[in-house]
């Protein structure tokens, strides 16, 4: 689902389409949907970055402490456009603005063993909420659906068994061509075949392949005769994202506030370090990150519009540290404020037709997400490889 998707359907159906629902849709339920003018006001971050209101409690307490602890922050608002948070209220409620991750490729987020129904979860929604596909989608329907009673147990087996059979992935490119001509393995038909189980290629673990991606390597040295220059473009693409050595700092959850609190420590590593998992782009095992996208003035990135919290640890190694982010990320659920602005790396595919990127729609285009990466690791593209990422990145 691409930001220009939604502003055609919002012109198509005068703003009716079910997509266009105050609970959801909208800045905040209350709203004013009564013309068009209020809908357009009413649903701009849909309709200009895809954003979906996501309206979640504070915790109490921290996650799996027993007995319980309290959590170790407190939050502030710094700015509320919409006034859809209420820390006042009993329980207080955050609202924050999120990109819907895609409904397909879901396989690479589970793990079934042979003849059990019972899957391993890897991190379901941005944030990890989810235990499994099958909460998903109960907490989906009750909650954006607003259905009046919950689906079946036979209900949400078929709705898991439908989404884990989706696969989606670019099959064309308007200058590459056909995405697994010449041996090559673009598209959805080679995805659905891709091996994986949780931990598959783990970058933090013994025996870490950096070669990602490898769907184009019949591309890196095609003769003259069969030359592409965007598939060779593509191609070399995929090695820089296998190979182009990045300076890790100051990432939270990687080398930040674990082991070396005033994150000194660093990783020289690869785009693979992040997104490990063979031909598919996530993390292969649990792995929540904040590596800045949350803040409310990164790099090269645009989060106007976006509610700004002011949170405040107030226990542990970290307390008296403050963050200012635009979204509390995983500490939304876990209660701990190690967790402030983490959220997962998603599955890297169907990136050209659903811009805008990251998990708050702050990134336009493709070449804001390479430039945000080299301006906040010092990467130091050329012109020439950030082209050829580019094109790499839209072919997935």
């Amino acid at each position: 689902m691409s930001a220009a998707s939604i502003q055609q359907r919002f012109e198509q159906s005068n703003g009716t389409d079910p997509i266009f629902r105050p609970i959801d849709g909208a800045t905040c339920p209350s709203d004013d949907v009564s013309t068009m003018a209020a809908k357009r006001d009413a649903y701009k971050l849909l309709l200009s970055k895809g954003l979906i209101r996501i309206f979640l409690p504070l915790p109490a307490t921290q996650l799996g402490t027993n007995p319980p602890v309290p959590r170790d922050y407190e939050v502030s608002v710094l700015s509320d456009p919409y006034g859809c948070t209420d820390l006042l209220s009993s329980p207080p409620m955050v609202s924050i603005y999120r990109r819907p991750l895609l409904s397909a490729n879901l396989r690479f987020l589970t793990e079934c063993p042979a003849n059990q129904a019972v899957c391993a979860p890897l991190s379901i929604m941005w944030d990890g909420r989810e235990p499994s596909l099958a909460s998903q989608a109960m907490d989906a329907t009750l909650g954006h659906a607003q259905a009046h009673n919950p689906p079946t147990d036979a209900q949400v087996a078929q709705i898991v068994s439908f989404e884990s059979g989706i696969f989606d992935a670019q099959e064309f490119d308007n200058q590459a061509g056909n995405l697994h001509a010449r041996q090559a393995e673009g598209g959805p038909a080679a995805l659905s075949q891709q091996e994986f189980f949780i931990g598959i290629n783990d970058s933090l673990s013994p025996g870490f392949n950096p070669d990602i991606f490898t769907l184009y390597v019949p591309w890196e040295n095609a003769p003259p005769a069969g030359r592409n220059d965007a598939r060779a473009a593509g191609a070399r693409g995929e090695i820089l994202f296998n190979s182009k050595p990045i300076t890790i700092s100051g990432v939270n959850g990687l080398n930040l506030f674990a082991s070396d609190p005033l994150g000194a420590n660093t990783i020289v590593g690869t785009c693979g370090t992040c997104h490990d998992s063979p031909n598919v782009g996530n993390h292969s095992k649990k792995l929540a990150l904040n590596i800045g996208i949350a803040d409310t003035a990164p790099p090269v990135l645009d989060v106007s519009g976006l509610p700004m919290f002011e949170v405040t640890c107030t226990a542990g190694p970290l307390m008296g540290h403050k963050f200012d982010v635009t979204d509390l990320g995983r500490a939304l659920i876990s209660g701990t404020c190690a967790d402030v602005g983490k959220v997962k790396g998603p599955i890297l595919h169907a990136l050209a037709a659903r811009a805008p990127y990251f998990h708050n729609g702050s990134a336009a285009t493709l070449d804001d997400v390479v430039n945000f990466y080299d301006q906040r690791f010092g990467i130091g593209f050329t012109d020439q490889e950030k082209s050829d990422l580019e094109a790499f990145l839209g072919t997935l």
